[in-house]
């Protein structure tokens, strides 16, 4: 038996002691699927029915407040999971995922900006900000962008294809570790740079603002709030269950072996590169959908959700949870906006003192996250009762 053989053998051997010593999957499944039983009514049924039915005078009535920040809590959620992806199982910690996010959110925001039509300000097919500075006709790279379906794509594509190029170049010179996540928090801070710039057409530092309407319909009614609402909510449970599927197949091995052992796989003759292409570029994609899901919700766009430190909070949100698994960014994402949602109501000026304080706490104490706690205080409670 040669070398590489003896590796093999090795590996499926440790496979089949983990198997062995997994729970049984019907167990899991079961857990699974009520956890999904669960969300669902919540997200597709209770929710909507509090917001739509239950007179506003009620205190089971779901505020317009409400319903946005769970709204824009479940858009991080799926960005989290997009991320865990990368850094939780592929081993790539990413500083730059803000573009992706910004970028998917502007793609779309051009959409809804030409929905605007004559209602601007200055009444002009043009953008009011385009008015203003004078331009007389859209640039090229806006046509089109008045049709949902083109707006769609460019959601898709213009992200993708950036991950897809800048990827390829990082990976194909093995650039890793510290110095990969320097270029991509370069990348960030050369995007927000350019979009600031009044002369590329996105609006300068104020960027778009100001949406009237989506496929007709007003942006500001009940019904296609909801509808965003319960589209955030698909988006994140779609995500969660391509992100599974991925993970628990051999594809999700050979990535926690990039995490692990990226020598030794390429020994046995893997060729990472494409792999972590792949998964780079869809956690890429991800992050464009939920963006563009963020932004008729909110009602703005604008350079600053490029920034350095949006890209840093959603490490954040994945290193609180528990890097590594599926739920804990999930947890991670609603664990930290809703905190963020408090403080910056609360006491403003202390937000990003308890950020940094949490990120510090986190990587010193719990290095496994929310999740990680739990699963710790678990085997004990086992462990104490046998």
């Amino acid at each position: 038996m040669t070398h590489t053989e003896s590796l093999l053998a090795a590996e499926e051997a440790e496979v089949a002691d983990t198997q062995a010593s997994a729970p049984p999957s019907h167990i899991h499944g079961q857990t699974i699927r009520a956890a999904t039983g669960i969300y669902a009514g919540l997200v597709f049924v209770l929710i909507p029915l509090a917001h739509l039915a239950v007179p506003e005078s009620h205190g089971l009535h779901a505020s317009d407040y409400l319903v946005t920040l769970l709204g824009k809590i479940l858009c991080y959620a799926a960005v989290a999971v997009a991320l865990d992806l990368v850094w939780g199982y592929t081993g790539i910690l990413s500083l730059g995922h803000g573009v992706f996010f910004a970028l998917g959110g502007y793609a779309f925001g051009m959409y809804l900006m030409r929905g605007i039509g004559l209602d601007g300000s200055y009444h002009s097919h043009l953008p009011d900000f385009m008015v203003f500075l004078d331009w007389k006709e859209l640039p090229w790279y806006w046509l089109g962008t008045g049709h949902i379906l083109w707006a769609v794509f460019l959601v898709v594509a213009v992200p993708g294809l950036l991950a897809l190029v800048f990827g390829y170049f990082a990976f194909r010179s093995r650039i890793k570790g510290v110095y990969f996540s320097i270029i991509t928090q370069a990348m960030t801070v050369a995007f927000m740079l350019l979009f600031f710039r009044n002369e590329t057409g996105f609006g300068g530092n104020n960027g778009f603002t100001d949406f009237k309407r989506i496929l007709g319909c007003s942006i500001t009614a009940p019904g296609t709030r909801i509808v965003l609402f319960a589209l955030s909510g698909a988006l994140l449970l779609g995500t969660l269950y391509l992100a599974r599927r991925l993970t628990a197949s051999k594809f999700g091995r050979i990535l926690t072996a990039i995490r692990d052992a990226e020598s030794r796989l390429m020994f046995i003759g893997y060729n990472p590169l494409y792999y972590k292409l792949f998964i780079w570029t869809l956690s890429a994609v991800i992050c464009a959908v939920a963006g563009a899901l963020y932004v008729p919700q909110v009602g703005i766009i604008n350079p600053g959700e490029m920034s350095p430190s949006n890209s840093i909070e959603m490490v954040v949100w994945v290193a609180v949870g528990g890097r590594g698994t599926l739920i804990g960014p999930v947890v991670g994402a609603f664990l930290v906006n809703l905190a963020k949602s408090w403080f910056t109501v609360s006491f403003p000026e202390y937000w990003l003192f308890f950020l940094g304080a949490v990120f510090v706490i986190v990587t010193l104490l719990l290095p496994h996250g929310v999740v990680g706690l739990f699963k710790k205080i678990k085997t004990l409670t086992k462990g104490g009762a046998s």
